[in-house]
């Protein structure tokens, strides 16, 4: 019998590659499934980018700065204004979007031997960059209201030793941010054998969190193994633009330039991420409105009887149904497109305008007329294999 062909790695053979459904704007016109900001760059910003780019062009015959140094000082400034303090520019990198930071970190600090873990339900991308850097995958679970059980969790990782502990606040697709004291915790139990690990805090929607929140960046001073990664592709409205970053010590910083690829962040990216911020008070100004629109819907759903996860992030995840993909694929016949992820018997819908979240609220009551959505309290917190949106 001949091998199969092309000689891919035992591993990877027959598993779908990443990717939410995708679906035109005439077959869903409401599209609220990738967490994407609705509200697009204003005449301003978009110019502003263009004007950057524009400049970017006439030198794209030479490489860009490998070492972004301008970029690097910018993000370190907008850090400084969200949640951080004292950051500096050798505490910052950055990739082409946190899930490629996501996907270094596990190249530089996991690998054969080593163990990357997680608390389930989460974002279901970690165990594929773990896969991609040999390392292997632990998840733990979380409670019935999502949160970490840290007893339970400081066990996990003094067990396992993990080198890189994976923790988003707010968690995807649950909207669950995680307090102060279970990172601190986390990083102290991280630390406590050889050779150690690394906690890393995805706070891809951090800016999305709610009032009396805080992130993660605080604690940077006290604890020298936690990084805290972020994304343009939310807040900012720049998912097009596919542009991550992270603070952490300086150390951790300068290994990741033994794995990354030379050159890897263009001088087009580069720019446009400058020009970004530069108008970062005008881009994050819907936040706020988006923040209400969340709690409104989430206000909203439970006054409809369904059961929703505590959110502070730009989506909602709320259930339960007993045959969540008739309601998802209900919901599509009516042009509004939502995300089937999560655990069984959830469904996940991004926050959009007044007007898409209106259009979802009237598909999804007349769905429900025709489709049992009674609640099943007994469903487990299992991990759907659909993924969700790049950050």
């Amino acid at each position: 019998m001949s091998a199969p062909f092309p000689p891919l790695r035992d591993d990877l053979w027959g598993i779908e590659p990443y990717g939410a459904p995708q679906l035109s704007l005439e077959q869903a016109p409401v599209q609220l499934n990738v967490n994407e900001n609705p509200y697009g760059p204003s005449p301003e910003a978009a110019a502003d980018i263009a004007r950057a780019v524009g400049r970017a062009a006439v030198s794209l015959n030479r490489y860009p700065d490998r070492e972004f140094v301008e970029l690097r000082t910018a993000l370190a400034a907008y850090l400084d204004t969200s949640g951080g303090s004292g950051i500096t520019p050798e505490m910052v990198w950055a990739a082409n979007g946190s899930n490629e930071v996501m996907l270094q970190l596990l190249q530089a600090f996991g690998g054969p031997g080593r163990v990357a873990l997680s608390f389930a339900p989460t974002y279901s991308m970690y165990p594929e960059y773990a896969r991609d850097a040999m390392t292997e995958w632990v998840a733990g679970r979380r409670a019935d209201d999502f949160s970490i059980d840290l007893d339970a969790a400081r066990r996990l990782v003094e067990e396992r030793r993990p080198t890189i502990v994976l923790l988003p606040s707010p968690n995807n697709p649950t909207g669950t941010a995680l307090p102060p004291e279970a990172v601190a915790m986390l990083c102290e139990a991280a630390a406590s054998y050889e050779p150690g690990g690394l906690v890393v805090v995805d706070e891809a929607y951090g800016e999305f969190r709610r009032a009396g929140t805080p992130s993660a960046l605080e604690l940077l001073p006290a604890h020298r193994n936690l990084v805290v990664t972020r994304t343009m592709s939310k807040a900012f409205a720049l998912a097009g633009a596919r542009l991550g970053y992270l603070a952490a010590d300086p150390a951790i910083c300068d290994a990741l330039r033994v794995v990354r690829l030379p050159y890897h962040l263009s001088a087009v990216t580069q720019a446009t991420a400058l020009a970004a911020l530069r108008h970062a008070p005008e881009l994050l100004g819907r936040v706020d409105d988006l923040r209400a629109e969340r709690d409104a819907t989430v206000a909203w759903l439970r006054e409809q009887g369904f059961e929703v996860a505590d959110s502070d992030a730009n989506f909602a995840l709320f259930g339960r149904f007993a045959d969540r993909h008739a309601v998802w694929q209900g919901l599509v016949e009516r042009g509004v497109l939502i995300r089937e992820t999560g655990p069984d018997g959830w469904l996940r819908v991004s926050i959009g305008t007044a007007e898409e979240m209106a259009a979802f609220k009237g598909a999804l009551l007349d769905t429900v007329r025709g489709t049992d959505h009674q609640t099943d309290h007994e469903t487990d917190h299992k991990v759907d294999d659909k993924m969700e949106e790049p950050a």
